[in-house]
């Protein structure tokens, strides 16, 4: 090629060049709570980042140069512009700046570095623990697994809560919600269950996202902390996008855990994710959504709230063999006000899921803790997910705390009570009794289905009720020191055949002869 040609190649370059920088170029022209409106950018894509630019031509300050780069997201397209939400502190953002396009849309960084992290809703550690070395980029928005590429759920994922293990049994891969008023310990059984993780094989223990949305940063670190002294950090990624920070990061923190998740569900790994919770992520969208004037619908939520959560949740998946055969868990949490469970938010996020999990303050303020309604609360993959052993103890548990809490009820007005009515109050109260757990002490299955056989076989009808708290804690002990054997057998092979059953028969007659003193003359 001669020079001639060259130089006539480079001036028709030059010639094109300023209209081209013109499409991924923009400016700033109006600031606002978060949005900003930006003139240019015409072959903006919806989702794409861009990047504005802090102090073109002037000199920038120490603080400035210390700061990070800083990004915003397309939300709207517009015909005289686009619309961004800011990703980072608005005040860094002033009238006349210069935006660039990035040609990228939203990821996240993933990886095994992240575990035992606390990292933003960008994927930027927050912990002080410095940057990442090696990670890869997740998509924050995509496509859900399609039908084909899913098979039926059937593992469990053990909550060591022995309530929900034995009447709401989660499966992976399932969505199961978590409802119920303020302060009624929705985030306490999350928690529970990221720490009972520590008791399955390293081989195939879950990985654990929790996402924290609006939370206060006193009650995240508060939980760090707590799952770090329950050695369930090491396997765990929390992702923080707290009250302070702003709407557009709290609206995008789920899908951030989510495409975090996804990238071990890619490598055939299981991954139970928290979303909590999912109410301020709502009103999150709310309040940008009403920046960027989309027309306002019920209760002020924009038209797409529902697509919010749906294209969140769905992407909750158990893959079939040929996909890897890896797992992702949700466990989404949403507040309600004064227990109404018909409410916009919780009704939306009830028929998206797979079942809920259902706390009352009623029962919370009782002190029967966990306090699960079990009449409303269910699990549509049911005993598809529970093991055999679990299976053979817990058949008849919910029907009877069911019809106990009527009983309760109707205990109330009635003066003379006949014996089958009285005794099945009696049995009722005892079985809550025995499914009152503390905070942060997750059971093994074997030892859950352990003290439910021995419930089943009537072991605490002769404890008076205010005692069966403290007969169960010594029960345990007996379990752990006497029936090693037999607990380690129900954990391999999750069944509960006869001749375990007359084992731990034995055992229980062996306890009641040595602990005379725990059950009532009669």
């Amino acid at each position: 090629m001669s020079s001639t040609t060259v130089d006539k190649i480079l001036k028709e370059i030059e010639a094109h060049a300023p209209s081209t920088r013109a499409e991924h170029v923009g400016r700033v022209t109006a600031v606002g709570d978060g949005v900003v409106a930006i003139d240019g950018l015409s072959k903006a894509v919806m989702s794409e980042v861009v990047l504005f630019e802090e102090g073109k031509g002037k000199p920038l300050s120490e603080a400035m140069k210390a700061q990070t780069e800083l990004y915003g997201l397309i939300l709207n397209l517009e015909e005289d512009g686009v619309r961004v939400a800011v990703l980072g502190d608005t005040a860094r953002v002033t009238e006349g700046m210069t935006v660039k396009s990035t040609g990228r849309v939203l990821s996240v960084s993933a990886g095994e570095e992240l575990l035992g992290r606390v990292v933003n809703a960008l994927g930027e550690p927050i912990d002080g623990k410095g940057p990442f070395k090696k990670t890869t980029l997740m998509p924050v928005e995509r496509e859900a697994k399609g039908v084909i590429d899913r098979r039926s759920v059937s593992v469990p994922v053990q909550t060591g809560i022995k309530a929900i293990d034995a009447m709401i049994p989660i499966g992976r891969g399932q969505r199961e919600l978590i409802i119920g008023d303020r302060s009624t310990g929705k985030t306490t059984i999350a928690i529970d269950t990221i720490v009972s993780q520590r008791n399955e094989p390293k081989a195939t223990r879950p990985v654990c996202i929790y996402v924290a949305i609006g939370q206060k940063e006193s009650k995240t670190a508060r939980i760090v902390e707590q799952l770090r002294q329950a050695g369930a950090l090491e396997y765990t990624i929390v992702v923080d996008a707290p009250a302070s920070s702003p709407a557009a990061l709290q609206y995008l923190a789920p899908y951030a855990g989510v495409a975090m998740g996804e990238y071990f569900m890619d490598k055939g790994k299981d991954v139970v994710v928290v979303y909590d919770d999912l109410s301020k992520q709502a009103v999150a969208y709310r309040q940008l959504s009403l920046l960027l004037r989309r027309p306002p619908g019920r209760e002020a939520y924009p038209g797409d709230i529902f697509y919010l959560h749906s294209r969140l949740l769905e992407r909750a998946a158990c893959l079939s063999k040929e996909k890897g055969g890896g797992s992702l868990t949700a466990l989404p949490i949403v507040e309600t006000q004064d227990g109404d469970v018909t409410g916009y938010i919780p009704t939306n996020v009830i028929s998206i899921t797979d079942g809920q999990i259902f706390l009352v303050s009623e029962l919370f303020n009782k002190g029967v803790r966990p306090a699960i309604d079990v009449g409303i609360s269910v699990s549509r993959v049911g005993s598809a997910a529970q093991r055999k052993a679990m299976k053979a103890v817990a058949g008849g548990l919910k029907l009877e705390l069911a019809q106990f809490r009527e009983l309760e009820a109707f205990m109330q007005f009635a003066q003379d009570l006949d014996k089958a009515t009285a005794d099945a109050i009696a049995s009722g109260q005892r079985m809550v009794e025995v499914l009152k757990q503390k905070n942060g002490a997750p059971i093994p299955m074997e030892m859950q289905v352990a003290i439910l056989y021995a419930a089943g076989q009537k072991l605490f009808a002769d404890v008076p009720v205010v005692s069966v708290t403290a007969v169960e804690a010594k029960l345990t002990e007996f379990f752990d020191a006497e029936c090693s054997e037999v607990l380690a057998e129900i954990k391999k092979t999750g069944d509960l055949p006869d001749d375990t059953k007359k084992q731990l028969n034995k055992q229980i007659e062996e306890f009641k002869l040595a602990h005379p003193e725990l059950f009532e003359k009669k």
